[in-house]
């Protein structure tokens, strides 16, 4: 035999109210949307500050054994250890226009299209491994290019250019990284 439960019972419910949850959800704009976004603004300054750590770290060691025999170069010489840092200021400068970009939900509704969310993201990533390769790069000239240049100077200027193109790697992923990331998406939900 089956009882009904006392009428003074409050009835449990578990699915949400329907004020909490928008009328229909937009295809375009799914809650997801901004985690594309975030992990682009994420891979723009982590992989842009990997490249400028490495070459950073590689040029420093080819700086200080080079100290050693002429430390009268090591001032001249520091030319690749600010260049490698000039990559994770391009990998902060996509970070922080991402995360600008990306809007909250209003209402429980998302404004964020998914559009947005994937130009963001090869934005970031563009950025990103763009400054990576520059970064090895950088590392790899700059300590070759300062224990070269103690003992011949006249390759100095060589080791300069060098390292200017290699800088350039990076210079072009932030192009196309701002340019990715001015492109709008919108919802239909949007009026």
């Amino acid at each position: 035999r089956v009882e009904s439960l006392p009428a003074t019972q409050p009835e449990i419910s578990l699915a949400p109210s329907p004020s909490a949850m928008p009328a229909v959800l937009d295809p375009l704009c799914p809650p997801s949307a901004p985690f594309f976004g975030f992990m682009g603004a994420a891979a723009a300054l982590i992989f842009a500050n990997l490249g400028a750590a490495y070459g950073t770290a590689k040029s420093g060691v080819g700086i200080s054994s080079m100290g050693v025999l002429k430390p009268d170069l090591v001032m001249k010489s520091i030319i690749p250890v600010i260049m490698a840092g000039v990559l994770g200021i391009y990998g902060l400068i996509i970070a922080v226009i991402i995360g600008n970009g990306v809007s909250p939900s209003e209402n429980g509704v998302t404004t964020y299209s998914l559009f947005s969310g994937f130009a963001h993201l090869s934005g970031g990533l563009a950025c990103g491994l763009s400054g990576l390769a520059a970064g090895i790069a950088i590392g790899i000239v700059g300590d070759a290019g300062v224990r070269a240049s103690a003992h011949q100077p006249k390759l100095y200027v060589g080791m300069v250019l060098i390292l200017i193109f290699a800088e350039a790697l990076g210079l072009y992923g932030l192009i196309v990284g701002l340019i990715l990331t001015s492109k709008p998406g919108g919802c239909s939900n949007m009026e």
